[in-house]
C-alpha cells in the first residue's frame, strides 16, 4: 500500500467519523434543548413578586347604585371551568389634571379651534360656556379638567334633521377631524369605535332601529387595550368620549351633541400588583360585591348565567390617581358586572 493510499484512507476515515461527530453533536443539543423546555413546562421559572410600587390603591369610582335584589345566579362558562389569570398585572399612573393645565385662556384657544365663539361666559368658577358664531350650538368646558360638551339647538335650526345621516365610518372620520382640528384626539383613544344610529322624537335624542330610520350617527370612541385587556366604562356600551354626526356637509352643523370625558394615562409609569383569581372574584359576586354594568334584558326574578369571566382596565371617565383592572362577568341577555382586580390587602379604606 502507498503512501497515498494509506492518506486517502485516513483522511476518508477522518472526514467520516467528523461528520458523525458533528451530527451527534446536532442530535445531542437538540436532546437537551427538548429537555429544558420539557422542564420549563412541568417546572416553570416563578413570575417576578409584585412590586406595588404606588402602596395602597384607592377604590375605583363606581358610579353608587342600589342593592340588586330579586334575581339568582349560575355559572356556565364555554370550558365548564374557571379561567386562570396571570399572579399579578400593570397598574398605570394617570396624570392628575389642574387649573394651570387648561387655563381660561386655553378653554378660548380650544373654543375658537372647535368653531365656537372665543368669548365665553362663566357658568361656574370652573365651567365657561361658548356660542356658535352663526350656528345655534353651544360647548361647555371644564378649565380644570378639559372636559366639554356640545348640544346643538335643532328648535332654532332643525335643518340637519332634513338631511340623510351619514354612514358610520363618515361619522366616525367627521368626528375624527373635529377632535384633530382642536388637538385632542389622543393617541391611546384608538380602541373599538362603535357606531349608534340615532333619531329625535318627542325632543329627545333616542336609539333608532337602524340606519333608515335614523336621523344621526352617535360614534363611541373608547381607549385601545393596554397589554392584552380592553378598556371598559361605567356602562360596557357607551364610551366617555362619543359624537352625534349628522348628514350635513357643512361642518359647523355637522355635530349635534358631544359629550368628551378623557383623562391621560402615562403608559410610561406603572408597578405590578397582585390580583384575584375567577374563583375569588365568583365569591365575591356571589356575596354582593360587584358594581353591576348592564343588567341587560334580565327582568327581575330571573335566573342569569355568567357565561364569561376574563381581565379588562376600567375607564371610569372621572379623574382617577391610577388607571387599574378590573375583572369582568358577562351573562346572558348582556348582563355585565366589574369587580375590582387587586387583591383586598391593596386597597386604602
Amino acid at each position: 500500500m502507498t503512501q497515498l493510499t494509506r492518506i486517502a484512507i485516513v483522511t476518508r476515515k477522518a472526514i467520516r467519523y467528523g461528520i458523525y461527530g458533528i451530527i451527534g453533536i446536532i442530535i445531542a443539543r437538540s436532546i437537551i434543548l427538548t429537555g429544558v423546555k420539557i422542564y420549563k413546562h412541568f417546572f416553570p421559572e416563578p413570575p417576578p413578586p409584585p412590586t406595588v410600587a404606588y402602596g395602597k390603591l384607592p377604590s375605583l369610582p363606581f358610579p353608587t347604585q342600589e342593592t340588586l335584589s330579586g334575581y339568582t345566579f349560575s355559572l356556565e362558562t364555554a370550558t365548564g371551568e374557571l379561567p386562570t389569570f396571570s399572579e399579578s398585572v400593570n397598574v398605570y399612573f394617570m396624570p392628575k389634571p389642574s387649573s394651570q393645565l387648561m387655563s381660561l385662556d386655553e378653554a378660548k384657544v380650544k373654543a375658537e379651534d372647535l368653531g365656537f365663539d372665543p368669548s365665553g361666559a362663566e357658568v361656574t368658577e370652573t365651567i365657561y360656556s361658548f356660542k356658535g358664531e352663526e350656528f345655534p350650538a353651544e360647548l361647555k368646558i371644564s378649565t380644570v379638567t378639559g372636559v366639554f360638551s356640545i348640544s346643538y339647538s335643532l328648535t332654532e335650526d332643525p335643518s340637519p334633521l332634513e338631511k340623510r345621516p351619514p354612514a358610520s365610518e363618515v361619522a366616525a372620520a367627521r368626528a375624527r377631524s373635529f377632535m384633530s382640528t382642536a388637538k385632542i384626539l389622543p393617541k391611546d383613544l384608538t380602541g373599538s369605535t362603535v357606531p349608534e344610529p340615532v333619531k329625535l322624537e318627542n325632543q329627545k335624542i333616542v336609539g333608532a332601529a337602524s340606519l333608515s330610520d335614523a336621523n344621526f350617527v352617535k360614534v363611541h370612541f373608547f381607549r385601545k387595550n393596554y397589554g392584552d385587556y380592553p378598556s371598559l366604562t361605567s356602562e360596557p356600551n357607551k364610551a366617555n368620549v362619543w359624537f352625534i354626526v349628522s348628514g350635513e356637509s357643512q361642518r359647523e352643523k355637522q355635530i349635534i351633541a358631544a359629550e368628551y370625558h378623557y383623562f391621560s394615562v402615562d403608559e410610561s409609569e406603572s408597578s405590578t400588583y397582585p390580583i384575584k383569581t375567577a374563583q375569588e372574584a365568583w365569591n365575591e359576586f356571589q356575596q354582593g360585591k360587584a358594581y353591576i354594568a348592564s343588567l341587560g334584558a334580565n327582568s327581575s326574578g330571573s335566573n342569569i348565567v355568567i357565561r364569561k369571566i376574563y381581565l379588562a382596565y376600567y375607564d371610569s371617565g372621572v379623574v382617577m390617581d391610577f388607571y387599574q383592572p378590573i375583572i369582568v362577568l358577562e351573562g346572558d341577555k348582556d348582563f355585565v358586572a366589574y369587580i375590582p382586580a387587586v387583591t383586598a390587602e391593596y386597597y386604602g379604606e
